[in-house]
């Protein structure tokens, strides 16, 4: 009998780490999830068997915070099967050449160190085991630049080929990395935001969750270094 996937999602309190967990509980993983924060994990996994599901709170800013989430989680799972890299930031209004240094800092610190933190602190279990998935969630908006969006698009234009480049990194010893590009996901935020627009037109996070979850899945064994777009109707 195989073992379940032991998964990692950071930014698991929100709307999109919500589903990626919930997506991987119904596939009967063991998910370690990550946050800012004990309380907000408390209120996104209430109700979850807490057999299979374990709160940890870290800065993903940090490296040294990073690397003491993965030794505590180590203590509940012996390897890291999956990594999902959900946590991340966004911010428009700015030109470029009004960008704050906090502004860029922000993004960049949520959108890319925070892939590099979690793959300093995993890759090295994933290469011992000579397995493991990793799944970074990139932007659409990434494809070019935009008014008024140049932190965010070039965080996660950072994101996008930090994805390729692990990939081609680690596709030699049988670790795949991959990535998505959501457009306009639907989520309570971005509703607020946006008043006025067609919801029905966005990305469910539910869908989105069902293409990292197939990313981490077999099925994507041959898959290295894609960057699938997720655009919704």
């Amino acid at each position: 009998m195989s073992q379940p996937q032991q998964v990692i999602v950071t930014g698991a309190a929100g709307a999109l780490g919500r589903a990626v967990v919930e997506h991987f509980l119904n596939q009967g993983a063991h998910v370690h999830a990550l946050d800012i924060s004990d309380e907000l994990l408390a209120a996104a996994l209430a109700g979850a068997d807490p057999g299979r599901v374990h709160g940890y709170e870290v800065d993903l800013t940090s490296r040294s915070d990073c690397m003491r989430c993965i030794a505590s989680i180590r203590e509940n799972a012996e390897r890291i099967d999956v990594l999902c890299n959900v946590a991340g930031g966004f911010m428009m209004g700015e030109g470029v050449a009004e960008t704050s240094d906090e502004t860029w800092d922000f993004l960049f610190n949520l959108n890319t160190k925070s892939v590099m933190h979690m793959a300093a602190a995993v890759v090295p279990l994933m290469r011992g085991s000579g397995s493991g998935k990793i799944i970074n969630v990139g932007a659409l908006a990434a494809g070019q630049g935009l008014g008024q969006m140049g932190a965010y698009i070039a965080s996660k234009s950072a994101t996008i080929r930090l994805t390729e480049s692990l990939a081609a990194e680690l596709k030699p010893v049988g670790i795949n990395v991959n990535g998505v590009l959501p457009d306009v996901i639907d989520t309570p935020r971005n509703r607020a935001d946006m008043p006025d627009a067609d919801y029905s037109s966005w990305v469910a996070p539910s869908d989105l969750a069902a293409v990292i979850g197939f990313l981490a899945s077999d099925a994507a064994a041959a898959v290295h270094g894609a960057m699938i777009p997720v655009t919704g109707r």
